[in-house]
């Protein structure tokens, strides 16, 4: 009987540590902090123990409970080739918040904890808590401390802001092709429409654009087809993507079907989101279902 209640405590045990390493915050769990580590309840970044008298805006959007103050009207640039190609960014400044959903106030949330140089955290180790599949190891979370030898802060990272656009109906100079920025399929009318186009999103409904996500953003009021850290990421769930009322494994807090597997192409259709040219549909081959 002593042996089956003892089985009985173990597997009890072994469930709730389950649980708790399977929480859809993932990382963002904070080592137990939950929500507050971003969300302040009360008194903003004040009320987590940052020092942010001087933000006459503290805590008032979102709830934010992070330390802006080094980052409010800073101006970098991220890049998609390392050193040639920039796509600059300002932050708000001081005092000019005016939601917590435009998207470069969602860059300057996301840099408050993800930056590390001119934001400075206290919790995060800088690496993510998954490992990378296939390959192993991990990948840095502190953007700004993983700058190239050379570079600038961001020279190696995926542009956001409102120069990263999206090329709607307009010839990629790389690759020469159009691409559908509406998202095909029977709800939403194609800008370009074309079979390739439809195809692709059928063969991924895992797509972003699929769920009425055109524009991709709101940058200062202007919605405009161009990429935030959300475009990408939900900071909400690290594990589960829920795109037009189905779930899917993902990773890393990405916003899609995100599952690195030998010989499969989930990844790859993920980024085909917005790199259209780059899909197996644009190319004629259209027998590929995403796996």
């Amino acid at each position: 009987m002593k042996k089956i209640a003892m089985v009985i405590l173990v597997v009890v045990a072994s469930i709730g540590v389950a649980m708790a390493q399977t929480d859809v915050l993932g990382a963002h769990n904070g080592y137990g902090r939950g929500c507050v580590m971003c969300h302040a309840p009360h008194s903003g970044s004040l009320g987590n123990g940052k020092a942010t008298t001087a933000d006459p805006q503290n805590g008032m959007y979102a709830l934010w409970g992070q330390n802006l103050t080094p980052l409010f009207g800073y101006s970098t640039s991220f890049s998609g080739d390392g050193k040639k190609t920039k796509y600059p960014v300002t932050l708000p400044a001081s005092g000019t918040i005016t939601s917590a959903h435009d998207a470069n106030t969602v860059i300057l949330f996301c840099l408050s904890c993800h930056d590390g140089v001119t934001a400075k955290v206290g919790m995060m180790k800088g690496q993510t808590v998954e490992t990378l599949p296939i390959v192993g190891g991990t990948a840095p979370t502190l953007l700004a401390t993983a700058a190239p030898s050379g570079g600038w802060a961001y020279a190696n990272d995926h542009p956001v802001g409102g120069n990263a656009t999206v090329g709607c109906n307009t010839p990629n100079i790389e690759v020469g092709y159009n691409w559908d920025c509406t998202g095909g399929g029977a709800t939403l009318t194609p800008i370009t429409p074309g079979p390739n186009q439809l195809i692709f999103m059928t063969n991924n409904p895992s797509s972003f654009w699929n769920g009425g996500g055109n524009p991709l953003a709101s940058f200062g009021g202007t919605t405009v087809n161009a990429v935030t850290c959300t475009t990408c990421h939900n900071q909400h769930s690290m594990t589960v993507a829920s795109i037009n009322g189905a779930n899917y494994s993902t990773m890393f807090f990405i916003n899609g079907q995100y599952t690195p597997l030998a010989g499969g192409n989930a990844v790859a259709q993920f980024c085909r989101n917005c790199h259209g040219g780059e899909s197996n549909e644009m190319h004629g081959v259209t027998g590929v279902p995403t796996t």
